[in-house]
């Protein structure tokens, strides 16, 4: 048996009302089988003192529906006993006791007793696994989210610390140093938000003055190679200053590119770049852009997504001076 009657339900109860009487002979005897299951004699007093004073007052199914039903009201309080009764029943094996014409009967109430609790733990235990399983993934839920949190929280931690490096390059005014520090800031950019850097960013000096502020390198966004262009410079950039980058991308049929200006561009730019659409996709962004989304939810693959599609379905550029 295995243990997980805590009630008795209905149809037990009824059947247990039937089948202890069957293995008692007479109505002192069915006393005795519950106490020896443990059942506190006040329980059984009352019982008790009508078999003694009138035994003709109350027979055995009296005796043992009013016990079982009286356990049945204990609650938690009364669970061992019931258990125990229940083991004695489903464990009985020697009906020599019993009174002849009961014993063939005795046998039948005790297999259903047997079956009945067998169904009964059956479908405790498949409702303890269900049970189990709710409580397994309920945790498993837990702990997801626990780690989405966490790894929210990283990032944004991340996204702030690139944020104030990205924002205290607006002081330097060594270029050569802030080329140096902007390489490093771009690469941790693009590398928590979990975007592939195919080539690391570098160092171009601007020609042969050892002024270093031009970062080129690409990455990998949803299966798209994208070169990249970085210019800090005062002014807004020329035709003539995106044009090398553009060369470079005509050179490659499988690559796109990007742009990013801390200047902006001049109209004459974007006329230019506006009219290479229709062969190459080029997204243009402003260091700004890259700022404010650093102190926003969104990401760059949403922002860049959103650029391209306004190229792909509008030919049109969306940047922010």
């Amino acid at each position: 048996m295995g243990g997980q009657v805590y009630h008795f339900q209905p149809d037990l109860l009824n059947l247990l009302v039937n089948t202890i009487p069957k293995l008692c002979k007479r109505k002192k005897d069915v006393i005795i089988f519950f106490s020896s299951a443990g059942v506190n004699q006040k329980l059984l007093a009352d019982l008790n003192e009508k078999v003694q004073k009138d035994a003709s007052s109350i027979n055995k199914y009296e005796i043992a529906r009013t016990a079982l039903v009286r356990l049945n009201d204990a609650g938690d309080a009364a669970l061992r006993e019931r258990r125990e009764i229940v083991k004695r029943v489903v464990e009985f094996n020697d009906f020599s006791g019993c009174w002849p014409d009961d014993q063939i009967p005795a046998m039948g109430l005790v297999a259903k007793v047997r079956e009945l609790v067998n169904v009964k733990d059956s479908f405790t235990r498949l409702q303890q696994n269900y049970e189990s399983r709710l409580e397994e993934d309920k945790k498993k839920r837990q702990l997801e989210e626990e780690a989405r949190l966490e790894q929210l929280k990283q990032k944004r931690e991340k996204r702030q610390n690139i944020k104030s490096e990205l924002s205290a390059l607006y002081q330097e005014t060594d270029t050569k140093k802030r080329g140096k520090q902007l390489e490093g800031v771009l690469n941790r950019f693009f590398e928590s938000e979990g975007i592939l850097v195919r080539e690391s960013f570098t160092i171009k000096g601007e020609n042969n003055e050892g002024v270093i502020q031009q970062i080129d390198g690409a990455i990998e966004v949803n299966s798209h190679l994208y070169l990249i262009e970085m210019k800090w410079w005062k002014e807004a950039l020329g035709p003539g200053e995106v044009a090398q980058h553009v060369m470079r991308l005509f050179e490659r049929s499988d690559v796109r590119g990007i742009f990013i200006s801390a200047s902006g561009y001049t109209d004459a730019t974007i006329i230019n770049i506006q009219k290479a659409l229709n062969q190459k996709i080029i997204v243009l962004f402003t260091l700004k852009e890259l700022v404010l989304l650093l102190e926003s939810e969104n990401s760059f693959e949403s922002l860049l997504k959103t650029k391209v599609e306004a190229i792909q379905l509008e030919g049109k550029l969306v940047y922010d001076l």
